[in-house]
């Protein structure tokens, strides 16, 4: 069996050395493969994605127990700086685009660390190629773009980092379906291209159909995990993520007790 590209062993995550955020977490990410986080606010999705990427320390965090490693070595702690030389790149929630700066200034930042301009117009030559409405918004005022052309934007600035991992907080937050339809797309495309990916997500059918794998968390604990077609079919899932009861019918996993969600998972 392969390496995993990415695997935490029992990580425990404290802030401000009061609070337990992650309560033991493990779980992988195989390389050139997809791994979908899925649980209620609040469960320690993006704490986990902090914990990979090293940006704990922004918000006074730590991994206080267990081991972060990236193909075996072990990462536990490095710098933001130091997981993004390893090639992990992470697009954090609420759409953080350089505002008064263009498209393609906002895209040649993210190939920032590029040692040769050939590179960087290679760079961009690709995302405008995977994105072609980024080349048509090139010279537009990047605070000025629609909600879902800054999620664009986003991935794009994350691909001219050439990340070997890229992960992704919500990136369907608050967009009409066509346009979690067109980000979920180009995730598929990226990953398409062998690039592994891992992705915090709430709409749950769009990222199942693109995901190899996925966890439930609540709580700061995996509660569930299982095969993107494990999950699917798992009635849990349908009747909690999916929206959908045996009976068919729609249901919004929210207004069902928390304690019995809980129950059936853990018992």
């Amino acid at each position: 069996m392969s390496q995993p590209l990415i695997a935490l062993n029992n990580v425990e995550v404290l802030y401000a050395d009061v609070i337990l955020s992650l309560k033991g977490i493990a779980l992988e990410v195989a390389t050139g493969g997809c791994t979908v986080l899925l649980g209620p606010n609040g469960a320690g999705k993006s704490t986990t994605l902090k914990t990979i990427s090293g940006m704990l320390a922004v918000e006074e965090g730590r991994v206080s127990s267990g081991q972060v490693r990236m193909l075996g070595e072990d990462v536990t702690g490095a710098s933001a700086g130091h997981m993004v030389a390893q090639g992990v790149v992470h697009v954090v929630e609420g759409r953080k685009v350089l505002r008064h700066m263009t498209t393609e200034q906002n895209l040649v930042v993210g190939g920032h660390r590029l040692a040769r301009a050939s590179d960087v117009k290679q760079g961009l030559e690709r995302v405008y190629g995977f994105i072609p409405r980024l080349a048509e918004l090139r010279t537009r005022t990047s605070g000025y773009l629609s909600g879902g052309e800054q999620q664009l934007l986003l991935i794009g600035r994350a691909m001219m980092a050439r990340p070997r991992l890229l992960m992704i907080d919500e990136p369907s937050l608050g967009l009409a379906p066509l346009m979690v339809r067109e980000i979920f797309d180009l995730l598929g495309r990226l990953r398409g291209e062998g690039m592994s990916l891992l992705i915090v997500e709430q709409h749950a059918q769009a990222a199942l159909e693109i995901a190899d794998h996925g966890y439930i968390l609540e709580n700061g604990r995996v509660v569930l995990e299982g095969t993107a077609a494990e999950l699917r079919a798992n009635e849990d899932i349908q009747e909690f993520y999916l929206g959908r009861q045996a009976s068919g019918e729609r249901r919004n996993y929210r207004e069902v007790k928390h304690y019995r969600r809980r129950k059936r998972w853990l018992g």
